[in-house]
């Protein structure tokens, strides 16, 4: 992966940040996403820590309103974060421009979510170059047949999406996720609109990426059973880490899942486990 450690402009809230951690795909400094002033404050994340390793696949999960699509937000360049720092690649992202920034997530970063987003007026084929298109690159269709190729899909490329089931849509957009060999990709509920098969086979191909391509994942979901395909699900309640799973089955992460909720729902806050995101 592409590592750069030029000093830049910093958030308002830090000091200039020094190059990320060797070895680590995502890191998260002490980030702070707050929304709105005074009274109306809302502390979406409250001093996250993470250090997400090159080659692994994490999923976060939490309580409604716990922070995981703000931390998913700021790990991808997609939102400021209030304070603190963010490294994807060894590169401190949080001081980046937009143009900066947009270049970044267009070469670096891989988005899969619950809705697809492809085109309908294009192929799938033109649908899975659509980031090299649109960094002016040169459009090669071996390498779209390739990955598509890898997601079961290599007599598809002249389709439209209309043309194919939920589950081969989604398959389009982690092709289209693969072609530019992200540093990261970033997955966002992707089975959310899947049944129970299409949503494992979904779930095996972002496996695949990360045993047999070496790719990094980084999946939000809700749900225990997709959780349990990743190395590893962090917990995130009310906008702190409160703990991690290594290679947990559907049923404990449901039981952790449900202890959250329930100190959610009764208004207190879980402590913090030490080093959870570590």
């Amino acid at each position: 992966m592409r590592a750069r450690s030029s000093k830049r402009r910093t958030a308002v809230g830090r000091p200039e940040a020094t190059a990320g951690t060797p070895g680590l795909a995502v890191e998260l400094r002490g980030v702070r996403r707050q929304y709105g002033r005074g009274g109306n404050t809302v502390h979406a994340l409250a001093g996250v820590d993470a250090a997400l390793p090159r080659g692994t696949f994490t999923a976060i999960m939490g309580p409604s309103g716990s922070g995981k699509s703000t931390f998913l937000q700021s790990a991808a360049g997609l939102d400021r974060p209030t304070a603190g720092a963010v490294f994807l690649g060894g590169t401190d992202i949080t001081g980046l421009s937009e143009d900066e920034l947009t270049e970044l997530r267009r070469d670096r970063i891989g988005f899969v979510f619950q809705s697809f987003n492809l085109l309908p007026s294009l192929t799938v084929e033109q649908n899975v170059l659509l980031p090299t298109r649109l960094a002016g690159q040169r459009q090669d269709r071996r390498r779209a047949a390739a990955v598509l190729a890898q997601v079961g899909l290599a007599d598809k490329g002249r389709r439209r999406p209309g043309e194919l089931s939920g589950g081969q849509q989604q398959r389009v957009a982690i092709a289209r996720a693969l072609v530019t060999a992200p540093d990261v990709i970033f997955a966002d509920e992707p089975t959310g609109a899947l049944d129970t098969r299409t949503a494992a086979d979904v779930l095996g191909l972002l496996r695949q990426a990360v045993d047999t391509l070496g790719a990094t994942v980084v999946m939000v979901t809700h749900d225990p059973a997709a959780a349990a395909w990743a190395d590893r699900v962090l917990f995130l309640a009310d906008g702190s880490f409160a703990g991690g799973l290594e290679r947990a089955s559907a049923e404990q992460i449901a039981t952790r899942m449900t202890a959250l909720t329930a100190v959610a729902a009764g208004g207190a806050r879980p402590g913090a486990m030490a080093g959870a995101a570590a």
